[in-house]
């Protein structure tokens, strides 16, 4: 089953076929998908796919992405989680993202504790990595912030609109 997390204001759970609308709506966002790595969804049925993909990552235990879901309402306002899981190796990657309408309200911060948490706890993670554009102050500065250590500079390792960019290489380790 599903794990469903819950933090003070939020509800983490399953990703599924009705919340369509609203991840085409986060990856036609220019502003969401800047520094992810991804070019803007065309149509709906590139949000059915990735939401297939996720179920498929999680059935496989090659990942798990959650919908953020605000407590007082039913549509997710973006997506977080864990992908290249290697249960043999210990370790996960983190992404996410979230709708610009949310920003800086606390809800990344609030989301990527409790996921952490399940990490470490749950899927019993001894290393948590994150990859980011060097170009995404607040990205940086909230994983940093929460305790993750920059470990260096990928050179070209990410393309976004057929363009070349460096990343950090970050991680958070099992204390």
């Amino acid at each position: 089953m599903f794990p469903v997390l819950e933090t003070e204001r939020l509800v983490l759970r399953e990703i599924i076929n009705e919340d369509a609308n609203a991840i085409f709506y986060n990856f036609t966002n220019d502003d969401v998908i800047q520094y992810y790595g991804t070019e803007k969804f065309n149509g709906i049925e590139e949000a059915k796919k990735i939401i297939e993909i996720f179920a498929i990552n999680y059935v496989e235990k090659r990942g798990i992405r959650w919908g953020i879901q605000r407590k007082d309402d039913q549509k997710i306002i973006g997506t977080i989680g864990f992908h290249a899981w290697f249960q043999k190796h210990k370790r996960a990657e983190i992404g996410y993202e979230i709708h610009p309408d949310y920003w800086r309200k606390g809800y990344t911060h609030e989301a990527l504790l409790e996921i952490i948490s399940y990490g470490f706890e749950e899927m019993e993670l001894t290393r948590i990595g994150a990859v980011v554009f060097t170009e995404n102050e607040a990205s940086n500065k909230l994983l940093t912030k929460i305790g993750f250590q920059n470990e260096g500079l990928l050179k070209n390792y990410m393309y976004q609109n057929g363009k070349p960019h460096d990343t950090y290489i970050y991680s958070f380790l099992r204390r």
